[in-house]
């Protein structure tokens, strides 16, 4: 099973095919998928892209961290798991547990 990657810090210009351009020079792309505004369309400058194997994508993390694609430093990690939400009412502060009494002001 391959490694999938969290790329950051693109330029918003940057689409999947030239993201699976530059990645197949550490190995074979399985997919590529640039993260984009759902009302725009517009990139929201990061990514996340599939490598074939963990060896692929470890020689991908060591040759494109801190790698200069238009004058950005791009940021590339393993990527983590979505953050499951536990599905329970939050206030206006984000907050779960609304029991708890929090006197903080909300920042909207």
């Amino acid at each position: 099973m391959g490694q999938r990657l969290y790329v950051g810090n693109l330029p918003y210009r940057t689409n999947d095919e030239e993201l699976t351009a530059l990645f197949s020079r550490a190995g074979t792309v399985e997919n590529v998928q640039v993260m984009r505004d759902l009302a725009t369309g517009r990139a929201r400058g990061f990514a996340f892209v599939q490598m074939a194997s963990d060896e692929e994508a470890q020689r991908a993390i060591a040759e494109f961290h801190q790698y200069q694609l238009d004058g950005r430093a791009l940021v590339v990690n393993e990527a983590r798991p979505k953050a499951v939400h536990s599905g329970g009412p939050r206030n206006a502060w984000g907050d779960s547990d609304m029991a708890r009494g929090s006197r903080r002001e909300p920042r909207w």
